[in-house]
């Protein structure tokens, strides 16, 4: 077991992924075991989810975003996801992790529910809605934009739903924390170095 332990210390789960169109400039660092955050997506709101996701779930994060706000804010927030995804598949690698998790959060009058299983099959079953459609520059309907693009490009199965609450600020907020707490369990390693699926592969 001591040996396990030991090699299980070798993973490096970093990764930067940089995406450019003519919509959106993008770059995204990731370390699954922590260190410094620093987000910069143009979108007050967005950048304080992205925040709280980061602190919540142990991960470092850094975030570097530039998209058409003149526009609105759906490509920032869609697009950043997408890359997010993309390099927290990069960083989890095929490391044995636990896969599962999931987690009850509550924000003021709000509570949320999430479960993850970082399982190669992407998937996302979302229900919530937002009282308030606007929060602060944010539009409440790309918080479902955002995790759909996450799940999709991470390649993992997330279930999120919102049991109640009155505030959209609220209930967006415990989402992401509910989300965080899962993905801070869910990659966790296994201390005896096994890949949790009966095929022996995720996927």
């Amino acid at each position: 077991m001591e040996e396990n332990i030991k090699d299980l210390t070798k993973f490096e789960r970093t990764a930067t992924i940089t995406r450019e169109t003519k919509e959106t400039s993008i770059t995204v660092s990731i370390d699954l075991d922590g260190g410094l955050t620093q987000i910069e997506t143009g979108v007050g709101f967005f950048d304080h989810m992205l925040t709280a996701f980061a602190t919540h779930s142990g991960f470092s994060l850094k975030v570097k975003t530039t998209g058409d706000l003149f526009v609105d804010c759906h490509h920032t927030v869609e697009d950043t996801g997408i890359v997010l995804g993309q390099a927290f598949k990069k960083a989890l690698g095929t490391e044995p992790v636990k896969r599962f998790a999931d987690a009850y959060i509550p924000m003021d009058e709000s509570l949320s529910f999430c479960a993850v299983d970082i399982s190669s099959r992407p998937y996302l079953v979302f229900d919530a809605n937002f009282p308030q459609s606007q929060i602060g520059d944010f539009d409440a309907c790309m918080v479902k934009e955002f995790f759909t693009a996450f799940a999709f490009n991470a390649g993992i199965t997330l279930h999120m739903k919102n049991l109640y609450g009155d505030n959209s600020h609220h209930i967006a907020e415990s989402l992401f924390k509910a989300f965080a707490y899962c993905m801070k369990k869910a990659t966790r390693l296994n201390e005896d170095g096994r890949l949790m699926s009966t095929k022996g592969i995720l996927g």
